[in-house]
């Protein structure tokens, strides 16, 4: 499905599957954007379908051409950063970046540069109030995801919640991990000894990670895994494997040894999740950036 986008407006041809939906049915219903939102859609007049206003509660039919202002100009208060990105997928709606390593996914507070929502919003320009829908540690690389709009965030956002955005991660972590798949269920709370450090227990949030093993490299006494998070508890990988007895290489918060590799070893490898308008499926793959490399 093809999204136009004129100043403020986005623009698409109603295809067969919204055939007999009213405009706010597809607002509220099918995008779900939120009330306050959908009020101030409403009070911009912020939809024309073949180019005239129209009642909400009119059908909308396939091939009729409609259009949703939702591109309103907003300021930023992150600092622009001139920094490359390394873009894995982007249109006028949302944004997925390889984070490097040693930097911050978002500033932690007013006027601080460096991280990569900074760079994000340097590379997407002027009147752009980009956001971070998830966030990766100071020290993993892999993708992320941005929304370039307000009413983007708010859709991906409850996606994320909904756990419809898919996240897969590469780890090397410590000595042969025997069973070559299964998922650690531990909930995860705060350890009293430590400000920054997470730890399994039973009082904790729910926590879910599941797990395939993809080889195992002898001269380093190490295995390659793949992981797929199910929840998203801050350090939630590191954690739970540490648990099982496999912390990751570098990781010395949770014990991994120091010498064995420069950062901790995890890597956010893709990202899927459906478009926030069109409802397709989009996979992001994100290539190994480490200079030199952890991972081989």
């Amino acid at each position: 499905m093809q999204l136009d986008k004129r100043e403020n407006w986005m623009g698409l041809h109603v295809p067969a599957m919204w055939n007999d939906y009213t405009i706010e049915a597809l607002l509220r219903d099918v995008w779900q954007i939120p009330k306050k939102q959908l009020h101030q859609i409403r009070m911009d007049k912020g939809v024309l379908v073949n180019h005239e206003q129209k009642r909400w509660s009119e059908s909308l039919i396939e091939g009729d051409y409609l259009e949703v202002k939702l591109f309103i100009p907003e300021e930023s208060d992150v600092v622009p950063d001139q920094k490359k990105v390394e873009v894995l997928y982007e249109d006028d709606h949302i944004l997925v970046a390889n984070k490097p390593a040693g930097m911050d996914t978002h500033p932690n507070e007013k006027g601080q540069t460096g991280t990569l929502l900074n760079a994000v919003v340097h590379h997407c320009g002027p009147h752009t109030n980009v956001r971070h829908i998830h966030r990766l540690d100071r020290d993993t690389t892999g993708a992320v995801l941005f929304a370039k709009h307000r009413i983007a965030g708010s859709i991906m956002d409850r996606l994320l919640e909904e756990r419809k955005v898919k996240r897969a991660y590469m780890a090397l972590v410590h000595g042969l991990v025997s069973k070559k798949k299964g998922t650690i269920e531990q909930a995860i709370g705060k350890d009293r000894h430590h400000a920054t450090r997470k730890r399994v227990s039973p009082k904790g949030q729910s926590a879910i990670t599941d797990y395939e093993v993809h080889g195992y490299l002898k001269e380093k006494d190490a295995t390659l895994v793949k992981l797929f998070l199910r929840t998203g508890r801050t350090h939630q990988i590191r954690v739970h494997m540490s648990y099982m007895g496999h912390p990751l290489l570098g990781d010395t918060l949770y014990g991994g040894k120091k010498k064995a590799a420069s950062r901790q070893a995890l890597h956010a490898a893709s990202l899927t999740f459906p478009h926030p308008f069109t409802g397709e499926t989009i996979t992001c793959e994100a290539p190994f950036i480490d200079e030199p490399p952890i991972f081989e």
